[in-house]
């Protein structure tokens, strides 16, 4: 059975369910080989334990835990749909299972007491199998490569055919970025809106056992070079304020899920053949409980308080960049703070500098973007407020 998507695309009818996201597991630590999961359960207080990815059994976890000053590594094993390591109690997510061993020890040398916390900020774990389960899982055969779209940090971007549709699909070249894969893969699975790009499917079983992203086909690119190489020639003032429209409508909807994008910008909007904006690229998104370093951050899009420190991202941080965006849309792509190094954005931003108003900006717009400046967070509008007045806007264009 297939659909049809926002863009006019026919689509195959995506699952109704989501990759169970595992709760914030700092004692899961990755790809770790046994002897330094060993070295890291030192001193070896009874109890204390981590759990890493199975060198063994690819694909499967190792509970490592300490007792009687040596460390006992037992393999988990993935059957049925759930986890076990006896064979006996089973469990669906590893949080459970380590919750279990943590209240009794239950044929374990010991009960789980100290957690060993994985050096940084905790991670998000994802199993593959999840995917596999909700029923997210594309065969790789049924995914025809093209050309490539686009070059990114952790992969290239590819035009696909699947089931006779154009997709694109984003692959993974570094094998150490998995679990930030399949975290943007989960996002994007639950997150389903017309202006946000849609996750179509996982491929697993690529080559060389790479992992590939495969979301729907935008014809016109990002937003970005479509203002700076059409420019004013081809862009109305109805296209600018659909784009605006089409971006604050899909950031509302992140709002709404409780959902921080963290890298808003118009490089991150995606255009369909039939000019609709969608945001994409939720590689930095967070739900706001799990929010990361601030050690690659896109300076001149970004909030001056989450500059300072990362658990300030928020919605308000968002709407911060959403008025970047916006500047970006009504200046046809020129780039931000041009006249100033960026070495010297943030200290010019917090001595209360803005930019000023894009030429022939329409005063409405600029009376938006100067409230998305706002210093303080709270006094910023939110996505839902802003989606209204665009509303309203739009109808001056009907």
């Amino acid at each position: 059975m297939s659909a049809r998507s926002s863009n006019g695309i026919q689509q195959q009818q995506q699952p109704n369910t989501t990759p169970q996201r595992l709760q914030s597991t700092p004692w899961f630590h990755g790809k770790i080989s046994r002897e330094e999961a060993e070295m890291l359960l030192v001193p070896p207080y009874d109890g204390m334990f981590l759990v890493r990815e199975s060198t063994n059994f690819p694909g499967d976890y190792t509970l490592c835990v300490s007792f009687g000053g040596r460390v006992e590594h037992y393999h988990i094993i993935y059957r049925d749909h759930h986890l076990t390591i006896d064979e006996e109690e089973m469990f669906e997510t590893l949080g459970q299972l380590v919750e279990h061993y943590q209240n009794d020890a239950d044929g374990l040398c010991t009960s789980l007491t100290i957690p060993v916390p994985k050096k940084g900020n905790p991670e998000v774990c994802f199993d593959t199998k999840d995917f596999q389960n909700a029923g997210w899982v594309i065969p790789n055969d049924d995914v025809k490569l093209g050309d490539v779209l686009g070059k990114g940090e952790f992969g290239d971007v590819l035009l696909g055919y699947w089931h006779g549709t154009k997709v694109a699909v984003k692959t993974l070249k570094d094998p150490h970025a998995v679990q930030m894969f399949l975290t943007e893969a989960s996002v994007m699975a639950s997150l389903r809106h017309p202006n946000l790009v849609q996750l179509m499917g996982v491929v697993l079983d690529g080559p060389s056992s790479r992992i590939s992203l495969v979301t729907e086909y935008m014809g016109k690119g990002d937003l970005a070079h479509f203002l700076r190489s059409r420019g004013r020639q081809q862009i109305t003032k109805k296209d600018q304020l659909n784009f605006s429209r089409d971006c604050c409508a899909g950031m509302a909807h992140l709002e709404a899920k409780k959902v921080v994008h963290r890298d808003l910008a118009s490089r991150n909007v995606l255009l369909s053949d039939e000019m609709v904006a969608k945001v994409c690229d939720f590689g930095l998104a967070r739900d706001l409980t799990f929010v990361g370093d601030a050690s690659k951050l896109p300076i001149k899009w970004t909030a001056p308080e989450a500059l300072k420190d990362s658990r300030c991202f928020s919605n308000k941080s968002d709407m911060w960049s959403f008025g970047i965006l916006l500047w970006e849309i009504y200046s046809f792509g020129q780039a931000p703070y041009r006249r100033i190094a960026l070495c010297d954005v943030v200290k010019f931003v917090e001595k209360g500098y803005r930019m000023e108003a894009p030429e022939n900006c329409p005063a409405e717009i600029h009376e938006i973007i100067r409230q998305t400046w706002d210093a303080v967070p709270e006094n910023r509008p939110t996505f839902a407020e802003l989606l209204a007045r665009f509303e309203s806007l739009r109808t001056a264009y009907v």
